[in-house]
């Protein structure tokens, strides 16, 4: 006796799992409506169920094995060329989501068709700037915010906190000192569906996007999250989420385990492309792209690193301990006796491509110093330097040129641009930006949904959004 999961169980192992057919890509969708229509039940997510799987009972009563399977599947064949998707409802939506550690210039290394879709139907930009310092952790909760890592207070991927203690890649949004989208929109009438974004997957302030995926898992591949932002728009009306971001793993991890040149990187941004190329497939199935606006954008580029500094070491021969949280090209030092800090400073300014700071004298454009976060020091570095410690093994391959990947540097290094694409309702057809700022993301995407940004953001809309909102496009 099988339920109706099993049986939807073993059609999807026998479906076709083409990645670049359209057509495969409707008959999966078709596939999901017509289950819902059966079971009335629908899943949108870890964190959200809605309804009872009140048709399951008479389908435990089939009997008959694999006739009855058999019978399913001629049926489900015939209904997927029968159905139409139903085209979405009114309400504006926006998909945001980020390519990790994707540089800004990689798409020009390869042909990309979804990538170049985007270009020529929407808008590119020709690099995203990012905030110091130029992290993971730190741009992600930038880009949902508006706001630079000293209002946000997410200042790396790890540092301590003089008064909570370690941050170290934490899921816990208590950190973050400034409102995310997701709280501004719900907050305003609009639910938000997230499948992995920094800060995300608890409450911020009591108030946490209605759909979330939670915990993180980075072996989940891109093939199962557009899967679930299809699901998500298939929502009815009153349950559909109006602002979705996804997390995607991009090109970072390979760029730093092969560096940013390597031929790798680029085989990567293609597997990429082809999950966005099923994204937009499945949009277009749906006739969305008269309240949809989908964004493409990156956290950060990537710099080649072929040396590494130990400044654990510069401080260590004088007796001075530190504890040291780093991140590619910045670092901040906790020393063990603060009244030595002047001797620290002195020692490391005359270190080989260091710069050295107090961390209250950071240079105030960088935007990057919070008095509990930041240690007593900051120190700073250029490619090919490092402050990343390197394996044992992989500095045995750096004598033999083995390259690998960094970021973490000054916001305005050529090579920490990141990229932005965008395309749908309120962007102009095939328009070319020079730079577009991270900050500017939150308020952009707020804009679109017709609420206001989120209460930090420091950011402002991108021009060319508003003028075509301004020009008849309404919220």
């Amino acid at each position: 006796m099988r339920g109706f999961g099993t049986l939807c169980n073993e059609l999807r192992i026998e479906r076709d799992r083409s990645r670049t057919a359209v057509d495969s890509v409707v008959r999966k969708d078709l596939e999901n409506q017509l289950s819902f229509r059966i079971a009335r039940r629908f899943r949108s997510g870890d964190q959200e169920h809605l309804g009872r799987p009140s048709g399951a009972r008479g389908w435990h009563r089939l009997r008959g094995g694999r006739f009855w399977l058999r019978q399913l599947r001629r049926g489900l064949a015939l209904l997927t060329l029968l159905l139409p998707l139903p085209a979405l409802a009114a309400g504006p939506v926006v998909i945001v989501l980020s390519w990790d550690g994707t540089r800004h210039d990689y798409p020009e290394r390869i042909s990309l068709p979804a990538l170049e879709r985007m270009a020529r139907e929407g808008i590119r930009a020709a690099r995203l700037v990012p905030v110091f310092p130029v992290n993971t952790f730190t741009n992600h909760v930038t880009l949902a915010t508006g706001a630079h890592a000293d209002r946000h207070g997410i200042v790396g991927n790890r540092f301590h906190d003089r008064e909570r203690g370690r941050f170290d890649y934490s899921d816990d949004a208590s950190w973050l000192e400034a409102e995310p989208l997701w709280v501004a929109a719900e907050r305003q009438g609009v639910r938000a569906a997230v499948f992995f974004w920094v800060g995300s997957e608890t409450d911020w302030n009591g108030i946490g996007a209605s759909y979330r995926r939670t915990p993180f898992d980075s072996a989940i591949p891109e093939s199962q999250k557009v899967d679930q932002i299809l699901a998500w728009l298939d929502l009815p009306d009153g349950a559909r989420p109006g602002l979705i971001l996804s997390w995607w793993h991009g090109c970072d991890s390979v760029g730093h385990r092969r560096g940013p040149d390597h031929p790798a990187v680029a085989k990567q941004l293609a597997r990429q492309d082809r999950e966005l190329a099923r994204l937009l497939a499945g949009l277009d199935a749906r006739d969305a792209w008269a309240t949809t606006t989908l964004f493409v954008l990156s956290d950060h580029g990537m710099a080649a690193a072929t040396r590494w500094i130990e400044v654990a070491e510069i401080l260590k021969s004088k007796g001075i301990g530190a504890r040291i949280f780093r991140g590619g090209g910045t670092a901040y030092l906790h020393l063990d006796d603060r009244h030595r800090r002047e001797r620290a400073l002195s020692l490391l300014s005359r270190a080989e491509n260091i710069q050295a700071y107090a961390s209250e004298q950071l240079p105030a454009k960088l935007r990057g110093y919070h008095p509990k976060r930041s240690g007593d020091i900051i120190v700073l570095t250029r490619p090919p330097y490092s402050f990343s410690r390197p394996s044992l093994i992989e500095r045995a391959l750096g004598r033999f040129g083995r390259i690998r990947g960094a970021h973490g540097y000054a916001p305005d290094h050529p090579a920490m641009g990141a990229i932005f694409f965008a395309l749908g309702r309120g962007i102009p057809r095939g328009a070319r930006l020079a730079e577009v700022r991270s900050i500017d993301v939150a308020p952009s995407v707020a804009r679109l949904l017709g609420i206001d940004p989120p209460r930090h953001s420091e950011g402002r809309p991108i021009s060319a959004l508003g003028e075509m909102l301004s020009g008849g496009v309404e919220p």
